[in-house]
């Protein structure tokens, strides 16, 4: 693994792991999707320039992130462009970023203890990994290359 593949994140299958057919890692990646993850992981539209997207949206921190896959058969390896919009460290707009970036974005609320103090209670958490994890293990447990990329997927 060289220096670009830590940048943009990229990660290899185990050796000795036999690469699917896309078909199979298609499929291993919308079984995803279920009750206990808070994305969606989706078939792309023309407009998205991908074959699956898996996205997340949180209105109430104004976050959303989008991971916009594209299989190719021949390399065996899924190309993965990973962006976010956050809020400025301001809090006045948005910030587009992209990339393999490892973030944990909390939202707290201040309570009142059973003796009458006020103490800061963490009521949302979510971490980059949170998605990037499960997508990971899917592409990788089918022997393939996830390969992730900045400009075009």
């Amino acid at each position: 693994m060289g220096f670009m593949d830590r940048w943009t994140g990229t990660r290899h299958p185990r050796s000795g792991v036999a690469s699917r057919p896309a078909s199979e890692v298609r499929a291993a990646l919308l079984a995803v999707n279920g009750p206990d993850v808070r994305f969606v992981v989706r078939e792309g539209a023309p407009e998205d320039g991908a074959d699956l997207v898996a996205e997340f949206e949180y209105p109430a921190l104004d976050l959303t992130f989008k991971t916009r896959m594209r299989l190719d058969d021949a390399a065996h390896e899924v190309r993965v462009l990973e962006e976010r919009w956050e809020p400025t460290a301001d809090g006045t707009g948005r910030q587009y970023g992209r990339g393999a970036a490892d973030k944990v974005y909390r939202q707290w609320e201040t309570t009142r203890g059973p003796g009458g103090r006020r103490h800061k209670v963490e009521t949302f958490r979510l971490s980059t990994q949170d998605m990037r994890a499960p997508l990971q293990r899917a592409v990788l447990g089918a022997g393939w290359t996830w390969r992730g990329v900045l400009f075009k997927v």
